[in-house]
């Protein structure tokens, strides 16, 4: 029973934020109205972190907190493993990878977003220990484990972001890595989401990154023009206004994306394998829920970065 609720909100809320919802809103919403430069660094952070901690989950097979004695408040992930806590992973990444990535681009006092970050990350991580999905223990291992990820890549950030633009073979790359990781992924005596919410995450990066590439090709990367470091533009009502049309537009483009090529995709693999469409045990066998996610999610991220830009650009939303 609930007995405080602006801490029950408070932590539903803050859960959600490492959740599929919060992905597929503030990430694309980034790329459209702040800064694809920033954007591609979240990206691909995220996607090395969130691998790294769920393929950990299924490797190290620590159960979650018993309940009881906690009360569990959320139950779809309630068959994964808990050690480490990626929620915890995926907010400090974000939250930090965001923070490093403006500090020298964006004039705005450091300590700010410094405390900004710091306060999302802690949230987020309060929340599992809160909704009882998670111990202290796979909550600092996660933040521990993403500060030693986000230590040892920051050095490369740069290059690699030179080489995901420029090289020829990127699209290759980026597609078959990605799958194979997904398809690879380590295997359990039972089903877990785990893999699954992997391959939709690992399917979005590529999908962004083709789309990046493809944009940089054309002479397209929607990025800010001037001298470093760019003043952060004032908040007016015309700008709210215009964010908030690319946002719905764009978010409705990325659900059309995601109704159209998973039914087709679902379709074409059940005909494949001969397989009732509606049978929902079916699509959890890795040939079906690994090729039908990833491409269900490379074409959203495809679409959210070479796509929607140039539907903005059509309808003079740029």
């Amino acid at each position: 029973m609930v007995k405080n609720y602006f801490f029950y909100y408070l932590f539903r809320f803050a859960a959600a934020l490492g959740q599929e919802i919060f992905y597929i809103t503030f990430l694309p919403f980034t790329y459209w109205n702040f800064d694809p430069f920033v954007t591609r660094r979240l990206i691909s952070i995220w996607a090395i972190v969130m691998y790294i901690g769920q393929a950990s989950k299924d490797i190290l097979k620590w159960p979650r907190p018993s309940s009881p004695p906690v009360v569990k408040l959320e139950t779809r992930v309630d068959a994964e493993y808990g050690m480490p806590s990626t929620h915890a992973m995926a907010a400090t990444a974000i939250s930090f990878t965001f923070l490093i990535s403006t500090m020298y681009r964006y004039k705005y006092p450091f300590v700010l977003g410094l405390v900004t970050a710091a306060i999302m990350s802690t949230l987020v991580s309060l929340s599992r220990i809160y909704t009882g999905m998670h111990t202290v223990l796979d909550v600092i291992c996660g933040v521990l484990i993403t500060g030693v990820i986000i230590t040892l890549t920051y050095p490369f950030w740069n290059i690699l972001d030179n080489l995901q633009l420029t090289s020829s073979l990127t699209p290759i790359i980026a597609v078959v890595l990605t799958f194979t990781l997904s398809y690879t992924y380590p295997a359990l005596d039972h089903y877990s989401p785990t893999r699954g919410d992997t391959t939709i995450i690992l399917g979005g990066a590529a999908g962004s990154t083709v789309g990046c590439w493809l944009n940089y090709q054309y002479g397209k990367t929607y990025e800010p023009e001037g001298m470093l470091p760019f003043e952060i533009p004032s908040v007016t009502l015309d700008i709210m206004f215009l964010a908030v049309v690319r946002f719905l537009t764009g978010v409705f483009i990325l659900f059309l994306t995601r109704q159209v090529i998973k039914t087709l995709s679902l379709k074409a693999l059940c005909a494949w394998f001969d397989i009732p469409i509606r049978d929902t045990e079916a699509r959890k066998r890795l040939e079906i829920e690994v090729p039908y996610k990833f491409v269900t999610y490379s074409s959203i991220g495809f679409n959210a970065t070479a796509v929607v830009p140039l539907l903005f650009q059509f309808l003079g939303l740029l």
